[in-house]
């Protein structure tokens, strides 16, 4: 039974793990790209605009990455923020809002990325005995994780808790004392985050946001 277990977890590590890291890393990248788009070379100075995952692993982050990968619960993690200056930008207040925009919208387009090489995958299935092949069952799971994971990120950094990405957009449109008054209680937010995810609120919130993203996806490539 154990044996099983770990077989099954290892499996569904190894669904996910290509597309959480890649949405990931290239969710921070987005935030350098953005920034440096708007004036801010910081990221680039730091290495931080590249694919090698190095330099972006949190250990806490990959560690959350793996529990919850492995526990089947809502996958997700994180990578080293990406160092941002707004000193450099023309306009701060907006300039912060499209860098924070960038790393939720790269997230969905990678999601609706995964939906189409699904698409092409399902197109080969029809004339493959597709049930009988490990590697192209695998593949078609891993391309559903992507859809599935990319849409999960997106919608979980744009909640509105600081310090998540939905807190600094949503700041550029509050009057500017309420604004520092709400960015203030970024200090609170990681345990904010975990109160939601222990008491399932987090899952009732993005759970419909997640599946409609995904049926959407799905119909927009052909898949429903």
């Amino acid at each position: 039974m154990f044996a099983t277990d770990f077989s099954q977890y290892l499996e569904r590590f190894a669904i996910a793990a290509v597309p959480a890291l890649l949405g990931i890393i290239l969710h921070e990248i987005a935030h350098g790209w953005m920034a440096e788009r708007r004036g801010d070379p910081t990221a680039r100075f730091m290495g931080r605009l590249t694919l090698n995952p190095l330099p972006h692993v949190d250990p806490l982050g990959l560690m959350v990455f793996a529990l919850t990968s492995l526990t089947g619960s809502f996958v997700f993690g994180w990578a080293k923020p990406v160092p941002v200056n707004p000193r450099y930008f023309r306009n701060p207040a907006k300039d912060m809002m499209l860098v924070s925009l960038a790393g939720p919208l790269t997230n969905m387009l990678l999601a609706l990325a995964f939906a189409v090489l699904l698409r092409g995958v399902a197109e080969f299935a029809l004339d493959a005995d597709w049930k009988s092949n490990a590697n192209l069952i695998f593949l078609v799971s891993m391309l559903q994780a992507g859809v599935i994971i990319n849409f999960g990120l997106a919608w979980l950094n744009l909640l509105p808790v600081p310090p998540l990405d939905g807190s600094k957009i949503l700041a550029y449109f509050l009057p500017p004392d309420v604004a520092w008054r709400f960015m203030g209680a970024e200090r609170y937010g990681f345990v904010i985050l975990l109160l939601l995810l222990a008491t399932g609120v987090l899952g009732y919130v993005l759970g419909p946001l997640v599946r409609t993203s995904t049926d959407l996806a799905f119909s927009l490539v052909g898949l429903m």
